[in-house]
């Protein structure tokens, strides 16, 4: 695998060999980079993070920090592996655990929530969830296969909506709360 584009652009980076992680092509990867355009100050939750490359093209981009959450030891074991490879573990959380747990513990909020989760598990409740750790005014991206849908509520607008192969790309924006 490798960094497409950013400070770290052309770096290579190793890949956990598991069975429900499906690394996102670099059509995919690059379109959904595209759609989120300048990342510089940005704080990225990635629910999901395999390999960590949706982090680590996060960090190449300009973004301050990354929290990646894996429930599989030998992911999150090559997501650190990687962010020593790649000079950037001082930027990127790696917590082992599943996201319900990790939610569960948490009050973070983040810029940017990445969720691409296991294929054939999406959990559609728990992305819904998890969505809810978007600071106003950010963005949720959510990529699954494209006959699934995942209305976030109303509390998120969708912005965009794009199909690449296997997969559906949607991107939506987290909405002020008003206290009316």
């Amino acid at each position: 695998m490798r960094i497409i584009a950013g400070k770290l652009k052309g770096r290579a980076f190793n890949s956990p060999r598991l069975p429900q992680t499906h690394p996102m092509s670099d059509k995919i990867k690059g379109a959904l980079f595209n759609m989120l355009g300048d990342l510089a100050g940005l704080t990225v939750l990635d629910a999901f993070a395999g390999s960590g490359a949706i982090g680590f093209e996060a960090l190449s981009r300009g973004a301050i920090s990354v929290v990646a959450i894996d429930v599989d030891r030998h992911a999150q074991q090559t997501i650190a592996s990687n962010a020593q490879l790649l000079g950037v573990e001082n930027l990127i959380t790696v917590v082992r655990a599943d996201a319900d747990t990790w939610l569960s513990r948490t009050d973070s909020s983040f810029d940017v929530v990445v969720l691409d989760p296991p294929y054939d598990k999406p959990q559609l409740t728990l992305l819904v969830q998890i969505a809810n750790c978007t600071k106003p005014g950010g963005i949720v991206v959510v990529s699954l296969p494209p006959k699934i849908e995942v209305p976030l509520g109303a509390n998120f607008k969708l912005l965009r909506s794009a199909a690449y192969g296997g997969a559906r790309l949607w991107l939506y924006r987290c909405l002020p709360v008003s206290l009316s």
